[in-house]
């Protein structure tokens, strides 16, 4: 029996020191990224160097040789690029869009064709019918809405707390809106921008077209016009829409998924991917999204490396290619590895912007989900409370199509400004904090130590 209570208390005595070592390591993450680190410049060097990275752009390929050359400046074990196939549409001249009152009077709107739109061939313009949401357009009318131009004011829903969940109920309308206004005959579907706050930035994202239904153009008005032409409405006035859009599709085009590795130790053959989505939409700069999340993963491995810690499995680094329009970077990358034969073991992502870290969540089993759990403590004196149940992420949601039990895990900042920037042209790296930015790099860093060690 004495010699049980011994092993037992030696058990117990080698939890605590390791609980304490694991503790002070991640102190040390923290203090890199907060001292010395390199996020901040990084990302500056990204947004004004390299600038937006529309999958098919130059600057999508520029952005390629960029974070092949910085993985390769930190001396990792491995960096390479990963060849995949990307579609490649263009936003072509300015938009231009104006509503016209009944006695001539014109009012120019802040318009961005949504990703994916035909062009409007010239100057389109339609009497415009108003809907405030997308079910009531279904629940519409051939006869209401054929030859129109359909504007559906459909706002984000201000009472949920996570912006998150409001973009989610908001979103059918962006990327539904154009085929359910062409099944009862539009001429041009436009959408209220899915922003939070009202004002005079629109943004575009990506939408659908059915092969089986005739493609309209796709375009969103900022807020702010929004709540304009809503005034208008209200007060019964008779309107039109007039609007010119440039956008089209070209062939698919070779682009890269880019990658760097710190191999295993003691499982090298097991790997733990993490990143985010390289590419960006073409206006603003892609800071936020997702310019911080590759910034985050590579700042992330920066630390651990500088920190001299050998992973037992090996880190996977993957700036991924193509999440706005297709998500080929992910699917391909998840198809070729399953190929390959790797043993993928768990992966994470970061496609929530720059701000201050509140946690992260599981799309896992029930020993995944006690596993999270037990991270928490090791974060409560650094502003992080969200350990639960939840999205990975886009880019590497595919893998899960591969490798049935895999945990993806997802980083959770703060919601609550995230769609003031996502997808508008004020996504520029003035608006990403410095000190936010760099605790959510220590995060990641210090979520795939322990990560790594009690898978």
């Amino acid at each position: 029996m004495r010699s049980l209570i011994f092993i037992s208390l030696l058990l117990t005595s080698a939890k605590s020191v390791q609980a304490q070592n694991d503790s002070l390591f991640i102190r040390q993450a923290y203090d890199a990224a907060l001292s010395n680190g390199h996020a901040y410049e990084n990302l500056r060097s990204l947004c004004k160097d390299i600038g937006a990275r529309i999958t098919g752009s130059a600057e999508a390929a520029m952005a390629v040789e960029w974070s092949e050359a910085k993985m390769k400046s930190y001396g990792f074990d491995k960096v390479y690029k990963q060849e995949i196939t990307v579609p490649h549409w263009e936003r072509g001249t300015k938009e231009a869009g104006w509503v016209r009152k009944k006695n001539g009077e014109l009012i120019k709107v802040n318009l961005l064709a949504l990703g994916g739109s035909i062009g409007t061939d010239g100057i389109m313009e339609g009497e415009l019918i108003t809907f405030p949401s997308l079910s009531a357009l279904q629940e519409a009318s051939e006869k209401e809405v054929s030859g129109k131009i359909v504007f559906i004011n459909q706002p984000m829903d201000e009472k949920q707390i996570s912006t998150f969940r409001a973009y989610g109920g908001c979103y059918p309308i962006r990327g539904n809106g154009a085929v359910e206004g062409a099944r009862l005959g539009a001429k041009a579907v436009i959408i209220r921008s899915l922003g939070m706050p009202v004002d005079p930035h629109p943004h575009t994202g990506s939408m659908h077209y059915n092969d089986s239904i005739e493609k309209i153009p796709a375009a969103a008005v900022s807020t702010q016009d929004a709540e304009l032409i809503q005034a208008l409405v209200d007060a019964k006035e008779s309107l039109e829409f007039v609007m010119e859009m440039d956008c089209q599709s070209f062939p698919d085009v070779t682009s890269y998924n880019v990658i760097a590795e710190i191999k295993g130790s003691e499982k090298p053959d097991e790997i733990i991917t993490f990143g985010g989505h390289l590419d960006s939409w073409d206006t603003g700069e892609g800071a936020h999204d997702d310019g911080a999340g590759v910034i985050h993963c590579l700042e992330a491995l920066r630390i651990l490396k500088e920190l001299n810690y050998q992973p037992k499995h090996t880190l996977r680094l993957v700036f991924f290619m193509n999440e706005e329009n297709g998500n080929f970077g992910g699917k391909s990358y998840a198809k070729i590895v399953k190929e390959k034969g790797e043993k993928h073991v768990a992966a994470l992502e970061s496609d929530r912007g720059g701000f201050a870290p509140r946690g992260f969540t599981c799309n896992g089993n029930e020993e995944h989900l006690k596993m999270l759990a037990s991270f928490e403590s090791y974060f409560a004196n650094y502003d992080l409370h969200v350990f639960d149940p939840g999205y990975g992420g886009v880019d590497i949601g595919p893998l899960k199509n591969e490798y049935e039990d895999i945990p993806l895990f997802g980083f959770v900042p703060d919601s609550q400004r995230y769609f003031d920037f996502h997808h508008a042209p004020s996504d520029v790296f003035e608006n990403v904090n410095k000190r936010e930015l760099e605790l959510g790099c220590a995060a990641i860093a210090s979520f795939l130590y322990l990560l790594d060690k009690n898978l």
